[in-house]
């Protein structure tokens, strides 16, 4: 039980006990050894993927944050990735820029999980730095393409209102459902219970073709492609695809296109599924098999020059869930082990590979987590080392602050 030479045969799956030799790979975690974490991560990186396992957590949020910090203060990184759309952080890059409204504010627009007073925080900080560094700023962009804002729906409404009223109530009975993904995704809405039933995409669908029905909309100010929007928006989200993974293509060449537009040095916020530079398979969707994520496509790309980084937890209350102890056959029930209590390790240099390598699995608490299938709620892939970096851990989580 105590190998510590455990390889590829399943390090994770057959032996879940922390061996001495692993417990001396553990770096207890401080501001000091953060510092020699950026370095090592920085070293010859051009993209850096920060993948959080849960993104309701205070503690795993700070912890990216505070690298973040470090890579741009002493490492020269300017860019920012988010998995949102681009019109959406666009908002958030104005702010940043130019102090325009409030962090906030910014926020009102952006992907729910986004909307808290850390992240706001984090836009305080880089709105101060480009105050103090006006020539060499750091850009904030979303891997996603343009998509609708609520404002989109209004306008659709407003048209029907003043064309022909009396379809008015018609469309929005396809259209208010609808715009509430926006507020609260669709998938999520479904595990929750407060699903309205219709598929949203049906709903979408059937509103553009009514607003094709209408006379004159071909001369309308936009309208045609804001319902184009709006259909397309529900089409590519997770309900909508029947599909955790999102596109991790277009994700991937976004982050690369900005990267070689500008030349900055990119650091890639998401979850720890779409960093990871290796393929995962879902444990809610174990029959869909290994998926490409988006570190994996830019591991294809860039090799060792894409670094993806894992932050997890053992347990807490997140405010959404409270999050119990992990199963044993999880990589952060072996972390827990570890003094103390908030470390982290750097699988690159050999004999730690060794250590650590092997299949694993580890949690993931995304949206629609419920305690109840806790044992469900993670991904796997076939070797730690090939997925992630470097591991952050925390033994116990709190939840964030919502936004109003």
């Amino acid at each position: 039980m105590k190998n510590d030479t455990a390889g590829p045969q399943g390090t994770f799956s057959a032996r879940m006990r922390l061996s001495a030799a692993q417990q001396a790979d553990v770096v207890p975690l401080s501001d000091a050894t953060l510092d020699d974490l950026a370095a090592k991560i920085a070293a010859d990186a051009m993209v850096i993927g920060i993948g959080e396992s849960t993104r309701f957590s205070r503690e795993t949020f700070g912890i990216r944050d505070r690298l973040f910090r470090r890579l741009v203060q002493g490492h020269g990184f300017r860019a920012l990735a988010m998995q949102d759309s681009a019109g959406a952080v666009a908002a958030l890059d104005r702010y940043v820029q130019a102090g325009e409204g409030s962090a906030a504010s910014a926020l009102d627009g952006a992907w729910r999980p986004w909307r808290t007073a850390e992240m706001a925080a984090t836009l305080e900080w880089i709105r101060a730095f480009n105050r103090d560094h006006p020539h060499d700023p750091i850009r904030i962009f979303g891997v996603k393409p343009a998509q609708a804002q609520p404002e989109d729906y209004d306008a659709v409404l407003d048209h029907v209102r003043e064309s022909a009223p009396e379809r008015w109530a018609e469309a929005a009975s396809h259209l208010e459902p609808i715009r509430t993904a926006h507020r609260t995704d669709e998938h999520v809405q479904r595990a929750r219970g407060t699903h309205p039933g219709r598929p949203f995409i049906d709903h979408a669908r059937d509103a553009l073709a009514l607003i094709r029905s209408l006379p004159g909309v071909d001369r309308a100010d936009g309208v045609l492609t804001r319902m184009r929007l709006i259909v397309d928006f529900h089409e590519r989200s997770v309900a909508g695809r029947d599909n955790y993974a999102g596109d991790g293509a277009a994700w991937a060449d976004a982050i690369d296109d900005h990267r070689r537009r500008t030349g900055l040095r990119v650091v890639y916020w998401d979850g720890i599924a779409h960093t990871s530079a290796a393929a995962v398979t879902l444990g809610l969707a174990p029959e869909r098999g290994p998926q490409q994520s988006v570190g994996s496509l830019l591991r294809d790309r860039y090799g060792a020059r894409y670094v993806s980084v894992a932050i997890g937890f053992h347990h807490g209350d997140l405010g959404v869930a409270t999050v119990p102890e992990p199963a044993g056959d999880l990589m952060d029930a072996m972390l827990g082990e570890a003094e103390p209590p908030a470390h982290w390790l750097d699988l690159r240099p050999a004999a730690v590979r060794r250590r650590w390598d092997g299949p694993a699995k580890a949690r993931v608490i995304s949206g629609v987590y419920t305690p109840s299938r806790d044992a469900a709620e993670h991904l796997a892939v076939a070797c730690l080392a090939d997925a992630f970096d470097v591991l952050v851990h925390i033994r116990q989580a709190s939840p964030v602050r919502w936004l109003p």
